[in-house]
């Protein structure tokens, strides 16, 4: 059983995302006590849950289930109490209220507190325990041994984040001076440059192509430049959430502006070593696919998929639209899109037809 502990501690410590880190916790706690449900809450300042996640529910049974819990019932009673909890029957305790219609019906159930001192980070909680006879008190010991060590992978994430935000703030305002001090100035000299061309172009026309030579040269070097500022900016949600994360929520959004259908589902676990650079094309392209498919598509459905394989992924934008020929793929920004492929080793390809639909498949390999 130890063992067991074990690994489900190294499997919550490899992370440093905190959303990853509750997600990883709940997985593994559903494992090591042979629960069919378990959840994780992590409470805000207006009586609410900053982050909830779960285990054993589909995503389809989580939108009809509907917004994230309040801090009412037993869940309010655990972060009130900062105690433990077992129940051979929840809807018996005089403290459970109730639950949306889709929700699973629970029944026995066991509740910890994961806590940093007096101060309650959350509370996981399982129920329906697969072996017949429900939780016993083994089984809150083992419970309380592991949220102890959660506690130490949620504030140690949350270090992280908080860390890595204060980089990115350094980083920033470094680039913003790089901007300013190269791009901005090598900007203003061709200004300067391609004026006196103009006022060169009647008096002296070879003084004046040498100078549009130079304004040639100097757009170029300018570009060149701007580029590499543009490509080191990373979007700060990843920092907070990681790609998968990101990815969800901006799915999610686009699902509740547009008519159609916008679903994201992930496969694999994400590698905690995966380069900054590699996210940050993955992200871009899903984004560009999405706009294409949202705007051009005219599709009933889009779904997203990210999937990962070894320290590889792959990544996939599919649409139930109207799709197009091989003529109509240049104005959909492949381009921009390969080229973002191509630079961190991997391979972009879209198919297509008329009348079936586009999807969009990123590949980078290990």
């Amino acid at each position: 059983m130890l063992h067991a502990v074990s690994s489900a501690v190294l499997a919550v410590t490899r992370h440093l995302s905190v959303r990853e880190v509750l997600q990883v916790i709940v997985r593994s706690a559903a494992h090591l006590l042979d629960a069919r449900y378990a959840a994780l809450g992590v409470p805000d300042d207006d009586g609410a849950f900053a982050e909830f996640v779960a285990e054993g529910v589909s995503d389809a049974q989580w939108a009809a289930i509907g917004p994230t819990p309040r801090q009412h019932g037993m869940l309010g009673a655990m972060l009130r109490e900062g105690k433990p909890v077992r129940l051979p029957d929840i809807r018996k305790d005089p403290r459970f209220e109730w639950w949306p219609k889709a929700h699973p019906v629970l029944k026995d159930f066991l509740g910890v507190p994961i806590k940093d001192g007096g101060t309650v980070l959350g509370i996981i909680f399982l129920s329906n325990k697969r072996t017949p006879g429900g939780f016993d008190e083994a089984d809150e010991e083992l419970l309380t041994l592991f949220a102890a060590h959660a506690a130490i992978a949620i504030t140690n994430a949350r270090l992280y984040e908080r860390g890595r935000e204060l980089t990115v703030i350094e980083e920033r305002t470094r680039m913003a001076r790089e901007l300013h001090d190269a791009v901005s100035q090598k900007l203003f000299s061709l200004r300067l440059t391609a004026r006196a061309a103009a006022a060169l172009a009647r008096t002296d026309p070879e003084r004046a192509a040498e100078a549009i030579e130079r304004v040639e040269r100097m757009a170029g070097e300018a570009l060149t430049e701007l580029r590499a500022v543009i490509v080191e900016l990373r979007p700060p949600e990843l920092d907070r959430h990681g790609l998968v994360e990101t990815l969800r929520k901006q799915v999610a959004l686009l699902d509740r502006l547009h008519p159609m259908t916008v679903a994201f589902t992930a496969e694999g676990e994400p590698p905690g070593d995966t380069a900054p650079e590699i996210e940050v094309a993955v992200l871009r392209i899903a984004q560009e696919a999405l706009h294409n498919a949202v705007r051009h598509a005219r599709a009933a459905r889009i779904d997203v998929r990210l999937s990962y394989a070894g320290a590889g992924l792959v990544l996939e934008v599919r649409d139930d639209g109207v799709g197009f020929d091989g003529a109509g793929v240049h104005g959909l920004g492949l381009p921009s899109m390969s080229d973002r492929a191509q630079a961190v080793g991997g391979t972009l390809s879209v198919s297509s037809a008329p009348g079936c639909g586009t999807t969009v498949r990123l590949e980078v390999p290990a």
